[in-house]
């Protein structure tokens, strides 16, 4: 059955609300960072690592609905501001020993994973590390390898060592159509505010080191040992993470399968947050 856009502003509020009513904060320092995350929810637990340029508040649409089902524990990556993180000294490794840290922190055991863009390459590195820790996985946008374009790495090691944050950036939002028209086109006017906010609150230095990690990074040979079973969520309209980026996790994973949502780019949990959740939680909850 064909899945298309499903936000509108009435859900987008009523997610807000409730999440801002609902979730606990709280901090936990890290080797490296004071993580902030929030939880929210009854039931097994589901860790969820937001993108590159994303923030925890971007999934309060889909936590929404998963959180009668599911405990959601989302956290934000390091930043380099206010939580006192050394980007310069941060390897892609550090971000799942985090992860690690939180769950331990928690005393949680085996916990189900949601990884998003960039996130998904932390997913990974920890299902490779410690299968044990993880029931399943969802990876929305994932990919393995995905160097560079050239301006894209010229932008990123100039951007490392600015100041400020993605909202002070210039023609910022046309820059965001370009990359990604399906999820400008198919937002709410007020999810398409949620989508400019968490995107633009994080600080430049610390996308241009993510995308800098990203540009050397390749997990390819990784993953034919990942026997985690993992559901894979793509947009048919997704040209940040195109299907030929996507296309080697299905070949490559064993225990692997595939949706594909309509209308959709690189950002489902802000224009179909009912399916993206409904998806979520029907692999999450299903036996092997």
């Amino acid at each position: 059955m064909p899945t298309l856009p499903d936000v509108s502003d009435d859900t987008c509020r009523a997610a807000l609300a409730a999440f801002d009513a609902g979730a606990r904060w709280a901090v936990l320092h890290t080797d490296r960072y004071a993580m902030r995350f929030a939880v929210w929810g009854e039931g097994p637990p589901l860790i969820i690592i937001h993108g590159l340029s994303d923030a925890v508040r971007g999934f309060a649409m889909v936590m929404h609905r998963l959180a009668a089902r599911f405990t959601c524990i989302a956290y934000e990556l390091p930043n380099g501001l206010e939580d006192g993180a050394a980007l310069g000294a941060y390897r892609h490794r550090d971000y799942a020993t985090d992860m690690f840290a939180l769950l331990d922190h928690l005393k949680l055991e085996r916990v189900a994973l949601l990884g998003s863009s960039f996130g998904t390459t932390v997913a990974l590195s920890a299902l490779a590390d410690r299968p044990d820790r993880f029931s399943r996985c969802v990876l929305k946008g994932g990919f393995a390898h995905r160097p560079l374009k050239w301006y894209e790495r010229l932008g990123a090691r100039q951007g490392r060592y600015w100041s400020g944050r993605l909202s002070e950036l210039p023609l910022r939002e046309f820059a965001m159509r370009r990359a990604c028209p399906a999820t400008w086109a198919a937002c709410s006017p007020r999810a398409r505010e949620l989508f400019l906010s968490c995107n633009g609150q994080t600080p430049i230095a610390a996308a241009c080191r993510r995308a800098n990690t990203l540009d050397k990074l390749d997990l390819r040979p990784l993953l034919p040992s990942i026997r985690t079973p993992v559901l894979l969520i793509g947009g048919d309209r997704d040209r940040i993470v195109p299907w030929g980026r996507e296309v080697v996790l299905a070949n490559h994973l064993p225990d692997v399968r595939r949706v594909e949502f309509l209308e959709c780019g690189h950002y489902p949990q802000y224009t179909h947050p009912g399916a993206t959740a409904e998806t979520v939680s029907e692999f999450v909850a299903a036996r092997s």
